[in-house]
């Protein structure tokens, strides 16, 4: 029947080969197997295109745990640098620092809107919603109704495409607690006053982080090369398509298909996997009885339009939220601003305008001379860049981006975890994606490493669902390195 592997991981992502890496390294026999036929990374990848670099949906590297700062540095030791935090929300033709400045804000509401959102807060807190559900109740007890309809409503279903009634309050929970309207004027104060002490910020107001000198696919190729050394095993261009579990011999055989279309199999006691868990799901023999709750897992996509030019005027920031209605564009990245090593010539400019989608929509399957067309209008209506300024341009399409907060999300994984552990142990679902959580890089990272340690001592000595579960992580500090030590939020208790 052949070899019986210990371990098969399906991704190269940050969780993929964080657990490869770690399994290796002690060891472990592992092999990795990544559909992708030339980039490791999954979405924390590095793109080109004529040596240009660009980064996938933006990766900070920052984190409160000491293991995953140290693995970094373990990693890429010499090619990560420092780079200072800059972004800006677009609104109506006005842009606003992010975090926060309390008088550029007021400035550009003006005396009557702020006064409004200020009457608006005071009602929130006075007559909560008990219990909210939704992102939209969750939001509005923090800030109040106006300010939600103004810098959260319309990026967010942008993001999302979907009403903001319909998202989880559990996003919002675990995305932007600790900042409420009052900690944001506080800290806006401060910031504008130039007061109090660095870092003492709620989370997402962190003001500088790491970053790899060429994008962040320079730290998984280091994994990937690494994690070879060490003895594992990578293969590109593999896509699974079966998971065959008997539960006699505690064997799983995996059926994988190459770039050239031949098939191979595999066969392990583990399975670490950081596919999306409703693809892994309906990919399981004998046929899970929760295969109805993975296929109402959904997921959200994103391209994004890569302009290339000469413009009259930079601007320093790292990314830009598009707040503003009137155009489809999310977000804009410049990527000049998080490495200038990821410029080709060292004088253009490189925006990544990013539009949220579902794979299969109209936008989604735009002819990529559609979408540079309508990119380069909108960043001329947003003022960033001048339509005749743009030189060249290039579509990067990201499929599965982002697990789904719908209101079912979280019953249905709780489903297929309690049928997992019952009548498919040795199934291990990583990452962001394997896991179905919104979760950050260190978070999926973390997840992979947690994975690796509970098979290397042979039992569930760690919690690995519960990484990024409570929502205290602050992403303060520098490069969110400081603190690290004392920081429990990336490693869950041991299980009794």
């Amino acid at each position: 029947m052949g070899e019986i592997i210990e371990s098969i991981v399906i991704g190269a992502g940050p969780a993929g080969l964080t657990a490869a890496y770690v399994l290796a390294k002690n060891g472990r026999e592992v092999v990795v197997l990544e559909q992708d036929e030339s980039y490791v990374g999954g979405i924390s990848r590095t793109a080109s295109y004529k040596g240009f670099l660009f980064d996938i949906g933006g990766h900070r590297f920052f984190s409160k745990s000491k293991e995953i700062v140290d693995l970094w540095d373990e990693l890429l030791p010499h090619d990560l640098i420092e780079r200072p935090r800059l972004s800006r929300i677009y609104y109506r033709d006005k842009f606003y620092a992010y975090p926060l400045k309390a008088f550029e804000a007021l400035k550009n509401l003006g005396l009557l809107e702020s006064a409004a959102c200020m009457a608006s807060f005071a009602f929130a807190k006075a007559f909560p919603v008990k219990e909210p559900r939704s992102f939209h109740q969750w939001v509005r007890n923090q800030f109040g109704e106006r300010l939600f309809g103004i810098f959260f409503k319309t990026y967010t279903e942008k993001v999302w495409g979907m009403s903001c009634d319909d998202i989880s309050a559990d996003w919002a929970a675990q995305r932007i607690k600790g900042l409420s309207l009052g900690s944001a004027i506080v800290d806006g104060l401060r910031r504008s006053l130039k007061l109090g002490k660095a870092g003492e910020t709620a989370k997402t107001l962190i003001e500088s982080f790491r970053y790899p000198r060429r994008g962040p696919g320079m730290m998984w190729e280091a994994a990937a090369r690494k994690m070879q050394k060490l003895g594992g095993r990578l293969a590109m261009g593999r896509r699974v398509e079966a998971l065959a579990y008997d539960e006699a011999s505690g064997v799983w055989t995996i059926t994988a298909r190459d770039a050239g279309g031949a098939t191979e199999t595999y066969r392990a006691r583990n399975v670490l996997s950081s596919a999306p868990l409703r693809d892994v799901m309906n990919a399981l023999t004998p046929t899970p009885l929760s295969l109805f709750n993975a296929r109402s897992l959904a997921y959200r996509d994103f391209l994004t339009v890569v302009l290339i030019g000469r413009p009259r005027d930079e601007f320093p920031d790292n990314w830009v939220y598009i707040h503003d209605p009137s155009v489809q564009v999310g977000r804009v990245q410049n990527f000049k601003s998080w490495s200038p090593e990821m410029i080709a010539d060292g004088v253009s400019i490189c925006l990544g305008l990013e539009y949220f989608c579902f794979e299969g929509d109209g936008l989604w399957n735009s002819a990529d001379a559609d979408l540079v067309a309508l990119a380069t209008a909108e960043i001329e209506k947003i003022g960033l860049m001048k339509a005749e300024d743009v030189r060249d341009a290039c579509v990067v399409r990201q499929a599965k981006a982002y697990p789904v907060y719908d209101d079912s999300y979280a019953a249905n994984v709780q489903a297929i975890r309690l049928e997992l552990s019952t009548r498919f142990p040795g199934l291990h679902p990583v990452g962001r994606n394997g896991m179905h959580k919104y979760n950050n890089q260190d978070h999926a990272m973390m997840t992979g490493m947690l994975t690796a340690l509970n098979i290397i001592a042979g039992r569930a000595i760690y919690d690995v669902w519960g990484v990024n579960e409570d929502a205290e992580y602050s992403e303060s500090g520098v490069s969110g390195a400081q603190q690290a030590l004392s920081s429990e939020r990336l490693v869950p208790k041991r299980v009794a």
